[in-house]
């Protein structure tokens, strides 16, 4: 498994898409129509349900449906994969979060992270939001990892894992355009001048993005180009590449 660095995270977490459970769901899923069918109201959207997860304040069962305006909770060790649309999320244990409704319940406009974390697939479309306490990120088709710090006040970890994101932190803003994972914190308090400062790779798996851009219809950046570059949230698929991170790049 390619695996990242892990902070403050388990190897439980990040290899969740190995579990037999989750293998036989995502087969099942596929076997029913997968997202289509979903959208038409045929089945739930819910991929895996693993522990205590609540929707709008109450236990969320497997047989339910999420739809965009719904907010969830997940409580310790759990997790929880579904598909709204053409998104896919992994939500991890610990989360609290909201999906802001588009122009259908089959549409999120903004997905707004207040604590926990959040691995998601983005098929193309609209302009839509990723918010957190200290970042917002505008996204297209794309797929990400969000997680929010709970012992630094809130500071945000992002990863562009392929695709292009705008993103602004308190009057800090870049463009991040990556091929492998170009990572970024957005700070409570500035940092040598900057609220949006370079990261590494972490918590967050290849293995992971690729199940959630199938559940998505899509692929990413490095199986579209058959190879990966290296794993220092720099986001550039060439191995050899000597292109730094934007932010240390000089400001126009």
């Amino acid at each position: 498994m390619n695996r990242h660095s892990l902070l403050d995270r388990s190897d439980l977490e990040v290899s969740w898409h190995q579990r037999r459970s989750f293998l036989a769901a995502a087969a099942a899923w596929t076997a029913t129509g997968g997202f289509t069918a979903a959208q038409a109201q045929l089945r739930s959207n819910i991929v895996e349900l693993q522990g205590d997860v609540q929707l709008n304040g109450r236990r969320l069962l497997a047989q339910q449906t999420i739809q965009s305006g719904d907010q969830l909770s997940t409580g310790p060790n759990a997790t929880l994969v579904f598909v709204v649309g053409n998104a896919a999320f992994q939500v991890r244990q610990n989360t609290q979060m909201a999906v802001e409704r588009g122009d259908s319940i089959n549409a999120i406009s903004i997905l707004r992270l207040f604590a926990g974390a959040v691995a998601s697939a983005w098929g193309r479309g609209e302009r839509r939001l990723v918010v957190t306490p200290t970042l917002t990120a505008g996204i297209r088709g794309t797929g990400v990892y969000t997680e929010v710090s709970t012992k630094d006040r809130g500071r945000s970890y992002f990863c562009n894992c392929y695709g292009t994101v705008d993103l602004t932190a308190t009057g800090d803003s870049v463009t991040s355009q990556s091929e492998y994972h170009q990572s970024f914190w957005a700070e409570t308090e500035p940092r040598n001048g900057r609220m949006l400062t370079p990261a590494g790779a972490i918590n967050h798996t290849d293995e992971e993005m690729e199940v959630l851009a199938r559940l998505a219809g899509e692929r990413t950046a490095w199986q579209i180009n058959g190879r990966k570059g290296q794993r220092d949230g720099r986001g550039y698929i060439d191995m050899k590449s000597t292109e730094p991170h934007p932010l240390q790049m000089p400001r126009r």
